[in-house]
């Protein structure tokens, strides 16, 4: 399958909303890298569990298809800190690639960049102030708006990766991923 997609890792990442999400996109077929934003491939989430990335950042020369920017704090800051990470998310606005962010994503990444402007999404809660009136918040789990996904946090990971799997490959391939993994 051709299709990539490329999930962010910043120190301090919501270990649920980058593993669960890897899982099952990786369920499909389709490529998808976890990549460190750091200089190292090893990276501690918000809860101390440490995953090694496939790659760094600055090792990467490509557009995605897809880009998922996890949550967690510190980690949604220290994707915000980083160059690399808008300079990705521009090219992938420019070439209209499909984004999404779950948890703190929404509110310290998209948002800042623009990529929210006039759409629908979500956040996780208490950040949603951020939206002020460029975006209009959706008290959702999930919300769908074009070519930009959001979701609020961890409970909503496997529904946010069945959208990913939906605008990608299609509704019949997320139904299998849905169905294999028991998924409501």
């Amino acid at each position: 399958m051709d299709t990539s997609v490329v999930v962010l890792l910043a120190e301090g990442f919501e270990e649920i909303e980058a593993v669960t999400t890897v899982d099952l996109l990786r369920r499909t077929g389709m490529e998808v890298l976890m990549i460190s934003v750091s200089r190292s491939r090893r990276v501690t989430g918000s809860h101390r569990i440490t995953v090694e990335a496939d790659m760094i950042l600055e090792d990467y020369n490509d557009i995605p298809d897809a880009l998922v920017l996890p949550g967690g704090m510190p980690g949604a800051e220290n994707l915000a800190a980083s160059a690399l990470v808008k300079q990705l998310v521009q090219s992938c606005v420019a070439q209209k690639k499909l984004i999404a962010g779950i948890c703190a994503a929404p509110a310290f990444v998209l948002l800042p960049q623009g990529v929210l402007a006039g759409k629908r999404g979500t956040c996780f809660p208490g950040f949603e102030r951020s939206f002020g009136t460029q975006a209009e918040y959706v008290d959702a789990g999930v919300v769908v708006d074009g070519n930009v996904i959001t979701a609020n946090g961890p409970g909503a990971t496997a529904q946010f990766a069945i959208e990913i799997i939906t605008y990608l490959i299609g509704p019949d391939k997320a139904a299998i991923v849905k169905s294999r993994a028991l998924i409501n």
